[in-house]
């Protein structure tokens, strides 16, 4: 992805599937639904939305979780093509099963 004209960029990593308490969200489904919601708030503090977004990394606990997360994030972007890795992490505190991390640019 070629970026041209952006004046900032942000760096956004470890986002994990945590309610407001802190808790990790209780499935697959709920941990990915607060990411992207969490990414979404960080994203508008810093008057960007995830149309800014220009490279994501996802760190999965169990490689079963990539379909998942690949439909997640295809909904989050509304099918924007964004460059994309997604990489296997056993180390992953249990409880967190996905955890993205992503650059935009502005």
């Amino acid at each position: 992805m070629e970026v041209r004209g952006a004046t900032r960029l942000l760096f956004v990593a470890g986002t994990m599937g945590l309610a407001p308490s802190g808790k990790p969200g209780t499935g697959l489904e709920e941990q990915l639904n607060l990411i992207w919601s969490n990414i979404r708030a960080i994203l508008a503090s810093a008057g960007m939305t995830v149309d800014n977004i220009v490279r994501l990394t996802s760190y999965l606990r169990d490689p079963a979780y990539a379909e998942a997360n690949a439909a997640a994030r295809t909904a989050a972007l509304g099918g924007r093509p964004v460059p994309t890795t997604a990489i296997v992490a056993t180390t992953l505190a249990s409880d967190w099963l996905v955890e993205i991390e992503v650059i935009a640019a502005g």
